[in-house]
């Protein structure tokens, strides 16, 4: 019995470690389609692509986080760091729709750090 519960609790944190690696990765790969908005025609489409599907991986980061918590038993912590995720996202594109750039890069900095920080910890 007890082989299941470290067994569910290992998955749960398996998937929660590749939402976190995802999530670190789009918010990468949004600082990329950044650089080329500056320099190409086809950077904004691939910066506002890349937008939704960052917020998508922040909301698969809350979903594999209570995943991980509620049914493995875990420890409710992931849940709150990958709920704060998803309202800095949330922040993250109000700011890119409203053209605030002064505000919306140095966001995008800081939830770049703490997602690599976050995917360090696991």
């Amino acid at each position: 019995m007890a082989t299941q519960e470290m067994a569910k609790t290992r998955r749960g944190f398996s998937f929660l470690k590749i939402a976190i690696t995802l999530q670190t990765l789009t918010v990468f790969l949004q600082a990329v389609s950044a650089g080329l908005l500056l320099t190409s025609s086809y950077g904004e489409t691939l910066h506002s692509v890349g937008a939704r599907v960052m917020y998508g991986a922040s909301m698969l980061y809350v979903l594999a986080a209570v995943l991980a918590w509620k049914p493995g038993g875990g420890s409710p912590r992931p849940v709150r760091h990958a709920s704060g995720f998803l309202v800095l996202a949330s922040v993250q594109v109000v700011l890119g729709i409203a053209h605030v750039p002064a505000v919306h890069v140095p966001l995008g900095v800081l939830i770049f750090g703490l997602s690599v920080l976050a995917l360090a910890r696991r």
